[in-house]
């Protein structure tokens, strides 16, 4: 009886473990969801303009991302001229290269 009462307290502090981390991501899913986008965003742009502007290679490039951007995936499109950065299961912005106007970021889908 001792046993399944400790089951029983275990199964309830897990249950009340999940909620609470259910309802903070709820709160500030919103937030991340926007730092993310915003983090994708900016890393596709800045990583098109060295790569595609000053000419440097995508190992250089990716050496300047802005710290706490360890997150963000690039990725190098060579055949569009393009940079592709995403953060996993959450954002992903493509920065294309156009003669004249640099690098600029293709609309959000």
């Amino acid at each position: 009886m001792a046993g399944e009462r400790k089951w029983n307290r275990i199964g309830w502090a897990s249950a009340a473990i999940v909620l609470i981390l259910f309802g903070l991501l709820a709160w500030h899913g919103p937030t991340l969801l926007a730092r993310a986008q915003l983090g994708a965003a900016y890393g596709a742009r800045l990583t098109c303009s060295c790569r595609y502007v000053e000419g440097r290679a995508m190992g250089s490039c990716a050496q300047d991302k802005a710290p706490g951007m360890a997150l963000v995936r690039l990725e190098d499109v060579p055949e569009d001229k393009a940079v592709r950065a995403s953060v996993p299961l959450l954002a992903s912005r493509t920065a294309r290269f156009r003669d004249g106007w640099g690098c600029l970021l293709a609309p959000v889908d």
